[in-house]
């Protein structure tokens, strides 16, 4: 692959054009009452008659809010949303769910779930599930000894199972947050950027993501130059963009609390040198492979042995991450993990992402991250979210 000078060669692997819904799309009211439903079927099902939700991310999903600090509480009676006594000015607004009572804390210091478990027991709930693997031990203990005759049972991960496919409004709100970080990618494409900090681009990348609409950023932008390019997650520092640097960028959109994040990486000046362009088409033959191994059905390790195969091939598998992709929604780093380790299999309608790369030691290296949607190949395969250019542009 030739690297290109700003205007961009056509892809050799180009995506389904994105629906044009975007930032004129409204979403619909999720129906949360709908997954409180499935949640306490499950819970019954398992033998326990209230369930507390302690995660954020899950009572977001399950209400359509999560205030700080706050619980939800599933049965035996109410259905509340239990805040403490002392929240924050930006949170201190009483939502308005349908089906679900809110109840603040008189004590300022109170925690919400021990005072979950007390109206569970004064309910006659005889079983509570809670989020084992959310929970604290000393909150845990201290759920037994406010209610001593309620026997406690794992939840488990059963809200985050429930997320793990998308409906059409959740994916329409990833699609919006995609588009806003390639406009927020494009238009710093356009800048002057030599001489300017990691730290800085980062910073202005973020900034037009909240101009274009976002909530804000998915999470903390990373911008790596030079001998910095390539690290997963690196923490942008003051160095500045030289000539011949790589720039490595990875940035998501966060819109209407969905999250989507895209990962690329370009040279500086218009004549690459020839380890830039190999090491910068292996990374690409490797997130294409993977993208490719997206279908219904496929196991999650496979997807990861797909990208990971052709790096170690190349004696680049040392340096590999942990995993080549994750999913994402309310937060940008969900089930499933895409893993040598990793069991189950994808399901259409689940969001992923696909991010192989190489850094190496004292010269750079390339990520290339894309979030998509599973789909079977009747519908066109995977939904490529994400459309910036994988063309090696040279900026």
């Amino acid at each position: 692959m030739r690297a290109s000078r700003r205007k961009p060669h056509p892809r050799t692997d180009a995506p389904r054009k994105r629906t044009p819904t975007s930032r004129a799309y409204a979403p619909h009211m999720p129906d949360h009452a709908d997954r409180r439903t499935r949640l306490r079927a499950h819970c019954a099902g398992a033998g326990s008659d209230a369930a507390l939700v302690s995660r954020p991310a899950n009572i977001h999903y399950l209400t359509g809010c999560a205030p700080t600090g706050a619980v939800l509480l599933l049965g035996p009676a109410d259905d509340l949303l239990i805040r403490p006594g002392d929240l924050p000015p930006a949170d201190d607004q009483a939502p308005q769910i349908d089906g679900v009572r809110v109840h603040a804390l008189g004590a300022p210091d109170g925690d919400p779930a021990v005072a979950a478990a007390d109206l569970a027991r004064e309910a006659g709930a005889g079983a509570l599930a809670v989020e084992e693997h959310h929970l604290t031990v000393a909150r845990h203990r201290a759920l037994y000894s406010v209610a001593p005759g309620l026997r406690l049972t794992d939840l488990g991960r059963a809200v985050e199972q429930q997320r793990l496919i998308k409906d059409d409004d959740e994916i329409a709100s990833l699609r919006v947050a995609a588009e806003i970080a390639d406009q927020a990618l494009g238009e710093l494409l356009e800048s002057i950027l030599v001489g300017r900090t990691e730290r800085h681009l980062a910073l202005e990348l973020e900034r037009r993501l909240v101009d274009h609409g976002a909530e804000g950023p998915a999470f903390a932008t990373s911008v790596g130059t030079g001998p910095h390019s390539g690290r997963a997650g690196h923490v942008p520092t003051d160095r500045r963009v030289e000539e011949g640097d790589f720039l490595s960028v990875g940035l998501g959109a966060r819109y209407h609390g969905y999250r989507c994040e895209i990962g690329r990486t370009f040279v500086i000046g218009s004549a690459p040198e020839t380890w830039q362009i190999e090491l910068y088409d292996l990374v690409f033959a490797a997130q294409r492979a993977g993208r490719e191994a997206l279908v219904p059905g496929a196991e999650y390790r496979d997807v990861d042995r797909a990208a990971r195969q052709v790096l170690d091939a190349a004696g680049h598998g040392e340096g590999l991450g942990p995993w080549t992709g994750h999913g994402v929604g309310l937060e940008i780093d969900e089930d499933p993990k895409l893993a040598p380790a990793s069991m189950g299999k994808l399901d259409a309608c689940v969001p992923v992402t696909v991010e192989p790369g190489v850094h190496l030691p004292g010269r750079g290296g390339v990520r290339i991250d894309d979030t998509l949607v599973v789909r079977p190949a009747a519908d066109g395969g995977p939904e490529l979210l994400t459309i910036t250019t994988k063309e090696l542009l040279a900026l």
